[in-house]
């Protein structure tokens, strides 16, 4: 059989499919069976063989996506802005205390899910009456953290790109203060939070790494991808087995 993996949301969990006859590349958009439904997603993973036994048998992926659900995706985009203003509308009479931050409509647009994050637990059984009466359709509210709500917002972070968790990372791993206790870096929490309030997910990429790099002297001297920046010095980092490169970007 071979299995493609398909994703539904930028940096959100890729999922095995049975790919059948389809010739597919990355990149290209699908449309497949789920749980809920059909659904249009995108090849994260190339197909290929596998004979590796699962639970229960694979959804199909029905065909490749064509103009009309292009056009469906955009009424639904269209539909979630409208339904997005009407729930938010909604929450403020109803003075229920929660931020409502994000609206997904499935791609037969017969449910609504209203993403938001709130202290406690909420009692919105009013809310979604109110919902359900203005806009037909099933309505599911869903409280999530705010590590989430980052992750499916997106923005930029301290080092000026895209936030690692809205960019390519699928789940979030634990993090400590200790990480950055060992790569030597401030413990100022303006410093090493990121948009959550939470701890950087990227204090976790280099962590346990310093350790292993060996310490090259020679390269002192030599430039450091810049022709007016070289490398003046190697030293260890206080008590710890870890190197730290001083740079010269003296252009005299």
């Amino acid at each position: 059989m071979k299995v493609v993996g398909i994703r539904f949301k930028s940096a959100g969990k890729v999922y095995d499919f049975d790919c059948g006859v389809f010739v597919l590349h990355v990149g290209n958009n699908v449309i497949v069976e789920t749980e809920q439904g059909i659904s249009l997603g995108t090849v994260a993973v190339a197909p290929a063989h596998s004979d590796l036994p699962r639970d229960k048998p694979l959804k199909k992926v029905i065909r490749l996506a064509n103009e009309k659900d292009y056009q469906q995706k955009a009424k639904n985009k269209e539909m979630e802005q409208n339904a997005y203003a009407f729930c938010l509308k909604s929450v403020k009479e109803l003075d229920l205390k929660m931020n409502l931050f994000s609206t997904e409509n499935s791609f037969d647009a017969s449910k609504l899910t209203f993403y938001f994050t709130a202290e406690g637990r909420i009692d919105f059984r009013q809310l979604v009456k109110t919902l359900v009466k203005e806009l037909g359709v099933r309505i599911e509210m869903r409280q999530v953290g705010i590590r989430n709500q980052a992750k499916m917002c997106g923005g930029l972070g301290r080092c000026g790109r895209e936030i690692c968790c809205s960019l390519f990372m699928d789940k979030f791993g634990p993090v400590s203060i200790r990480m950055a206790k060992e790569q030597s870096l401030s413990l100022n929490p303006t410093k090493i939070s990121g948009q959550c309030g939470r701890l950087m997910c990227c204090l976790t990429f280099e962590h346990g790494i310093f350790p292993e790099l060996p310490l090259d002297k020679s390269i002192e001297g030599e430039p450091a991808g810049d022709e007016y920046v070289k490398i003046e010095d190697i030293e260890m980092l206080p008590e710890e087995d870890y190197e730290k490169i001083v740079l010269n970007n003296n252009t005299e």
